[in-house]
């Protein structure tokens, strides 16, 4: 078995005459977070789409490389931006969701126990979602989604409907669950502190069609990474310079320039 990373291989794609992404190579190293970064409408979320398989490119292919472990469940899982949580489930029940019919009720109850500890929610087991802040619950679906055990997970800007202070916080806690997991993770956001604070690797698509206009490479851990260190400051100014003339240039075509 080895770890598992993904492959994009000229991937363009066109929603009838539109066409949203154009000649996109790209590698999810395995083990590492790949930052999906780019203004709005660059085709970010059509691209993480492209790599789970969900929808299929116009032109060109990916590729999974590597061997999912044996007790995956699901060797791709998404987060999504919605907790998609279900009320009458308290928060165990939500996340055993996803492993019922397929384990058994001995294993269901450890691998629960396993990730709410991971995820910081032990004695919330018993909480019913309408008692969490939004943060909790987001937490809740990191843990549903790691409950799988996947070998590769794709996140689509799952923390763009939380408050700043709880998106700052969940950027410090999602980096040190996906450290501690260790699963291939691609990660699509428009924050540039989020990509530098989430990111081993960090890919800036053009504005539509949606090109690779740079990439940055950041070779520090993501356990104790501060929005303060200096390095980090630097991969965020340089990150906003490849950045900033397509951004001005989306927020004009949507009436905000």
């Amino acid at each position: 078995m080895t770890p598992v990373g993904l492959r994009a291989d000229g991937i363009s794609h066109s929603f009838g005459a539109l066409e949203v992404l154009s000649d996109i190579d790209l590698t999810v190293a395995p083990g590492e977070v790949t930052v999906l970064l780019g203004p709005s409408g660059c085709g970010k979320s059509t691209l993480l789409a492209i790599l789970g398989g969900l929808l299929a490119p116009t032109r060109g292919r990916v590729v999974m490389d590597g061997t999912p472990p044996p007790d995956s469940l699901n060797p791709l899982t998404y987060v999504f931006q919605d907790f998609s949580l279900l009320p009458w489930r308290r928060v165990a029940g939500n996340v055993s969701l996803v492993l019922e019919g397929r384990l058994s009720k001995v294993e269901c109850r450890a691998r629960v126990a396993e990730v709410l500890a991971l995820t910081g929610l032990s004695e919330f087991a018993g909480a019913w979602p309408r008692q969490l802040s939004g943060g909790m619950r987001q937490r809740v679906g990191i843990a549903r989604a790691l409950a799988v055990r996947p070998a590769v997970l794709l996140m689509d800007e799952p923390l763009s409907a939380l408050d700043t202070p709880t998106r700052m916080l969940l950027q410090d806690e999602f980096s040190v669950m996906i450290a501690r997991a260790g699963v291939t993770c691609a990660y699509v956001t428009h924050n540039l502190g989020e990509a530098v604070r989430m990111g081993h690797s960090i890919v800036v698509l053009s504005r539509r069609p949606g090109r690779i206009a740079g990439r940055l490479r950041l070779d520090v851990p993501l356990e104790g990474r501060s929005g303060e260190d200096p390095m980090l400051r630097a991969a965020e100014a340089e990150l906003w310079a490849m950045i900033r003339s397509d951004a001005a240039a989306a927020a004009r075509e949507i009436g905000h320039g």
